[in-house]
Formats: C-alpha cells, structure tokens, sequence
C-alpha cells in the first residue's frame, strides 16, 4: 500500500517570512521522520507529500495514493485543517483523521460548543465577541476565560487569558481580535484536570485507546495550556498515561 504523507513544516513557511506565532501549529522534521518510519516498519510505502501547494502540484503530475496519513494544518482561513481533506476528496482518495466537514467544523470553538451542545454534551458557558465592547455586556460570572475562536496550539493564550473583571475582559478580547482578526472566544474558566483522549475508529467501531493528563509543572505558565508551555513543553509539561475514575470518564465522553 502507497501511503503519502501530508504535513506543514515550520521551518519552511519561517524561511518564507511567516513569525513563529503564525506558524506555531507546523511540524519539525523529526515528527515526519517518525512518521514516515512508523509507516515503513509496518510495511507500507512512504511518500512525503508536504503542505497543501505541494499536494495539488504532485495531483497535477499525476500522483496517487491508497490513502494519504494527513497531519497538515494549513495557514489561512477558519477552513485551513479541511484543505487537505477536501482536496483528496475531489480525487477520491482517503485520508486518515477526520474529513473536510469535521476539520472545518471544530477549528472554530464557537460552532464546535453550538453543535456538541446540541448533541447533549456539556460544554462551559460560552460567548463570541466579534468587537471587544460588547465583552463588557456579558452576562457571565467571573473568572472568563478568553481565546482566539479559531487557533490551535495555545496561540493567543497566556495567563493574561483568565479575566477576573470587565476591565480586564474588554482589554483580552481587544487584543485577541487586533491580533487574530478573528472574534474573541469568551468562556467560563474551568479548573481543574486537563486530559487528551485518543480515539481510533469511526461510528459505531469508534474506540478511545488512551487518555493522557496534561499536568502544568510548577514553573509553566499558570491557568491554561498556553502557548508559551505548549512551545517549552519538554520543561513544562508532564504528560501522564492516566486510567483512574475520571480519566475513563473523560473517555467515554470523548466517544
């Protein structure tokens, strides 16, 4: 089996003139390394592919794959994670992870809580702030929690991120918006465990295999899963394998 190999490396939209803020969810070579090795020592055929540009040239040339192990994240756009898999999409070629509809939806944290909700999944308290003045007329109970609707990997949160009065909501919510051009996420801040659920299936063959407890050491950053203990995880950060109470809960959740 061809399997192609789908990523964004960070190094090579920096050398491109992109900050290490807009890049912060690419990949270093090590991690595609792996990848690809994985995927050798189980037999199958490796092909780097890269970003999305470099996917529609080799389509162009007349490149295929059985499948395609996709981990790029694109750059513009509340749509960029679909990119890849609706690309596929149109040739008929399967990618592992979820599809163009999924990645479109759950990039943005605002219609993620709307349809979860629906489904009756709780979810904190929730507003989208689309100009930082109307922050100040939520009707929400302190502390608030603030992010960009759209990022991953930490981007626009720091411990300036948990606000303890309107003041103080008004002034994240203007920088989030300055900065992301994008509205603010507003959410009741939520203590306590931080977990990572593993799935593999889909439907009913859906199972989660794992959950790792994110655990801030006491020299990180406090509040949240920042940016900053996100890029210095190996200092920060302990990933714990957990399988107590809650852990399985949060699994069965997840599913």
């Amino acid at each position: 089996m061809k399997v192609g190999i789908t990523y964004d490396l960070r190094q090579a939209w920096l050398d491109e003139g992109y900050t290490l803020d807009e890049t912060a969810e690419f990949d270093r070579p090590d991690t595609i390394d792996a990848i690809e090795n994985a995927l050798r020592t189980l037999g199958y055929q490796a092909d780097r592919i890269g970003r999305a540009q470099d996917l529609i040239a080799r389509l162009a040339r007349g490149d295929r794959w059985d499948i395609v192990f996709n981990i790029a994240e694109g750059l513009r756009g509340f749509a960029r994670e679909a990119q890849v898999p609706a690309i596929l999409d149109v040739y008929g070629i399967p990618c592992t992870f979820s599809d163009a509809l999924i990645m479109a939806l759950t990039l943005h944290k605002g219609m993620t809580q709307r349809v979860v909700r629906a489904m009756g999944i709780p979810t904190p308290d929730f507003a989208v702030i689309e100009r930082a003045e109307d922050a100040a007329r939520l009707q929400m109970p302190f502390p608030l929690f603030v992010k960009p609707v759209a990022e991953g990997t930490g981007k626009g949160v720091s411990p300036r991120s948990k606000a303890d009065s309107a003041e103080h909501l008004v002034a994240v919510c203007r920088d989030v918006i300055a900065t992301y051009h994008q509205p603010a996420l507003v959410e009741t801040y939520m203590p306590g465990r931080e977990f990572t659920v593993g799935i593999l299936g889909t439907g009913a063959k859906a199972r989660a295999v794992a959950a790792i407890e994110v655990i801030l050491k006491a020299e990180a950053e406090a509040h949240a899963y920042s940016y900053v203990n996100k890029e210095e995880c190996e200092e920060l950060v302990i990933y714990e394998l957990c399988d107590d109470a809650l852990a399985r809960e949060a699994k069965q959740v997840a599913l």
